[in-house]
């Protein structure tokens, strides 16, 4: 279980292969033992219209690496014990295309993923997905951008698996602008009127100062950009190392 009351849950975001899986297989371990409620993980890709130049420079060193989506849930398998946090699968809809929905929903699911996010689908083309991924008990959440009027926004989260994925701010992942939180106080208020369901707001929250100011509003935080930097240019044990560090000065922020 993601999301308990009283607390708010922590989600760092990983890109598997960056700089390589054996060094991904050390991170995810890590993430857990350092308080991780869940886990991103990224599937590389060679047009990641959501990223950041942080994570899209990941993805490229990903795919370089020749890292596939066979290795991502390979990778997956691995961490699945009773205590592991859950793993949600991050990716765009072409590398689901082409390795084949049914196959990806049906082998996701035999790897132990939790779920997938696939922010290049629009409410309007998402059933297909949707449906393949919940008939392998899998959940696909959605996102709402901070310029979603109130009627859809309150269709995406009704058609959103697990919880709603807020996004803070117009653009792209990134850990260089903090998100405006006047319009994301009224935003999460907003969507607490149309759904019951959980909200985990990502895209810009880097630092415990931003996780302070919405722990409390929020029934999730999601950090990719600054925990990817954190680990920047180091593999192995120093990698992981140093993202647990970074991830520990969060979760402690998330204390609501």
């Amino acid at each position: 279980m993601i999301f308990k009351p009283g607390k708010c849950a922590f989600v760092p975001y990983l890109m598997a292969g960056d700089p390589g899986m054996e060094t991904t297989a050390l991170l995810l371990d890590a993430m857990a033992q350092a308080g991780a409620d869940a886990i991103e993980l990224g599937i590389p890709y060679g047009d990641p219209l959501a990223d950041g130049p942080t994570i899209a420079a990941a993805g490229v060193r990903a795919l370089a690496n020749g890292t596939t989506i066979s290795h991502v849930l390979e990778a997956v398998r691995a961490t699945r014990t009773p205590h592991a946090p859950p793993v949600i699968l991050f990716t765009y809809f072409n590398p689901i295309y082409r390795y084949g929905v049914e196959r990806f929903a049906r082998d996701a699911a035999r790897a132990g993923a939790y779920g997938a996010i696939v922010p290049d689908v629009a409410l309007e083309e998402a059933e297909g997905l949707r449906v393949a991924l919940e008939r392998e008990g899998l959940v696909l959440p959605l996102l709402v951008a901070p310029s979603t009027p109130r009627e859809r926004a309150a269709r995406i989260a009704h058609a959103s698996g697990g919880f709603v994925y807020v996004v803070s701010r117009l653009g792209v992942t990134g850990a260089g602008a903090a998100p405006d939180f006047r319009p994301l106080h009224d935003q999460i208020a907003m969507l607490r009127e149309v759904t019951e369901k959980p909200l985990a707001v990502g895209f810009g929250i880097s630092t415990p100062a931003h996780v302070r100011e919405v722990r409390g509003i929020v029934d999730g935080v999601i950090v990719g950009s600054a925990i990817i930097d954190a680990y920047a240019g180091y593999s192995g044990e120093e990698a992981a190392s140093r993202a647990a560090a970074y991830l520990r000065t969060l979760t402690g922020a998330a204390v609501v």
